[in-house]
């Protein structure tokens, strides 16, 4: 797929998760995920190199999510997680960067690991 460039290439939901903590009921703190909040969003899936090959091999699927920016989806840093709202995919964020227009937040993310 080319990049996404308008509305209808955001086909997917995508969940971004942040780590955060609560009671555990028996007066402990257990760390959960919490879900920020949810936006459409496109999958670029990265088909060639050596790093995507080797991590193939391994059981991990690296792929872009393509976000529209927005004041909230700017807040998206490494330490959060990328979930699939359809299907619950669970996706490491590797990195985050925004593209040169404003316009989209481009994530890394990587399946097949612990979260």
């Amino acid at each position: 797929m080319a990049m996404p460039t308008g509305a209808g290439d955001l086909r997917e939901r995508v969940a971004f998760d942040k780590r955060g903590s609560g009671s555990d009921g028996g007066g402990g703190v257990v760390t959960t995920w919490q879900e920020q909040f949810q936006r459409r969003a496109a999958y670029v899936h990265r088909t060639g190199g050596e790093a995507v090959m080797a991590d193939r091999l391994q059981g991990r699927h690296t792929l872009l999510i393509r976000v529209r920016a927005d004041s909230i989806t700017r807040t998206i840093s490494t330490d959060w997680r990328a979930r699939d709202a359809r299907v619950g995919t669970l996706y490491n964020i590797i990195d985050v960067t925004p593209t040169v227009d404003r316009m989209w937040v481009d994530v890394l993310a990587q399946s097949g690991v612990a979260a």
